[in-house]
């Protein structure tokens, strides 16, 4: 049921996404800097132009607006993963620790600790 209704909305995108593409299909000319303002940086950057179908103008912003709040959202989350790093290591060192003291108390040479056959036993079987 899960995969019809998938297979569903992709058609119904892709339909609606044609139907934008082919409504948009004019020749619209982009430039990267407006006239106005490349008089004042110089004459190199108002050279830029391309024609190009204003779909692709218009698919290229929301892709380009997708990456952006993508890489955005991974900068922003940066400092929890650091966290989840850090509490895994630390986790991995308290674990390599208590297999190294239960060792110890299992073969009774942790110091001053005596060797106790009831704790080892049940270690044994959990």
């Amino acid at each position: 049921m899960i995969r019809w209704l998938r297979i569903l909305f992709l058609v119904v995108l892709a339909v609606v996404l044609l139907t934008v593409a082919l409504a948009h299909r004019d020749p619209v000319t982009v430039r990267l800097m407006p006239d106005n303002l490349a008089t004042f940086v110089g004459t190199g950057w108002s050279a830029w132009s391309m024609q190009l179908p204003l779909y692709a103008v218009i698919f290229g912003g929301i892709v380009a607006g997708l990456l952006i709040g993508f890489f955005w959202e991974w900068m922003r989350e940066h400092k929890h993963r650091a966290e989840v790093r850090r509490k895994s290591q630390e986790v991995k060192t308290l674990q390599r620790e208590v297999s190294t003291l239960r060792s110890k108390v299992e073969t009774g040479t942790a110091v001053g600790v005596p060797k106790n056959d009831v704790l080892t036993a049940l270690s044994k079987s959990a």
